[in-house]
């Protein structure tokens, strides 16, 4: 058996890797996917809405994987290990470089002077303290708002204060409420996926961004190989196929089905789906990783 090449597995966390969805998990997808995650080609990159210590929560709570490097905030935050950016065991470390690079979008202005801009909009409500961050404000949106109109209006806004913006809009399934996220232009997950494989000197090629919801489409149909795990809501999978259509990239998206190892293809399975249907010798390993778990002591 051939050496496996690196790999950068970049996933969303709600409802991708946790299975904190409506769908069925299949019981042995989080432990095929640490089990593959520990092999030494594998970078696993965690890009999640949340911030950092909302995805440690998540890591203990469910049982996940220890990630080389933490994407939070929507993009607009970059974490690495102390120990890889030469301070030592434990903790985790923010990429100045990457605020640095994010921040001129906003002219000076931080989360506080966006909300101000806001405060007389009835139709958006700023979500938890927890939620929010130095260059991203989230908010609440009632469901009977004009999406359309209502997004014209927060840009229009933001235009008129010399802020450069990115409204990512996307729906929490479960509590079924909107959810929109104001971001510098230049933050997204995709723009900070780039960002790491640019500094990591990564092949590309071997990239691979795991996703289900609306805050995903912008990797998701993007030149990075993209992964729609099989529980994402329909909407956003035909989103997904649009925007491949209309940039000609096709082959860098794949919408899990299910059927891998037997599992369904909802959350860490559909991401492993995704992996071998991208690198097809992955599955090699990630089935002698299983005979070896199996294989009696």
């Amino acid at each position: 058996m051939s050496k496996l090449a690196p790999i950068l597995l970049c996933c969303d966390l709600d409802r991708t890797l946790i299975p904190n969805g409506n769908a069925e998990e299949s019981p042995e997808a989080r432990p095929r996917l640490a089990r593959f995650c520990a092999h030494p080609a594998v970078e696993l990159v965690f890009v999640s809405g949340r911030d950092l210590q909302l995805v440690l929560d998540g890591i203990d709570e469910w049982s996940l994987p220890q990630p080389d490097y933490i994407i939070g905030d929507v993009g607009t935050t970059i974490y690495a290990p102390r120990s890889q950016a030469g301070h030592g065991d434990g903790d985790w470390v923010h990429w100045p470089a990457w605020t640095d690079q994010i921040a001129p979008a906003w002219n000076g202005l931080m989360h506080d002077d966006v909300t101000h801009i806001f405060a007389d909009i009835s139709a958006i409500r700023p979500q938890e303290t927890v939620k929010q961050g130095a260059f991203k404000a989230s908010y609440y949106v009632d469901r009977q708002s004009n999406q359309e109109v209502l997004d014209a209006e927060l840009h229009g806004r933001l235009w008129r204060n010399g802020v450069d913006a990115r409204l990512v809009w996307s729906l929490d399934e479960a509590a079924d409420v909107l959810l929109l996220d104001v971001l510098p232009t230049s933050a997204s997950k995709l723009h900070a996926i780039e960002f790491l494989i640019q500094h990591l000197s990564f092949d590309e090629s071997r990239a691979i961004f795991a996703g289900d919801s609306g805050n995903d489409l912008h990797a998701l149909g993007s030149h990075i190989n993209g992964v729609l795990v099989a529980n994402a809501d329909p909407a956003v999978k035909a989103r997904a196929r649009e925007l491949v259509r209309a940039g000609a990239l096709e082959d860098t998206l794949y919408l899990a089905q299910g059927g891998l190892f037997g599992m369904n293809g909802n959350y860490a399975a559909g991401v492993l789906e995704g992996v071998v249907h991208y690198l097809p010798e992955t599955r090699e390993y990630m089935t002698l990783a299983q005979d070896s778990c199996e294989a009696p002591g």
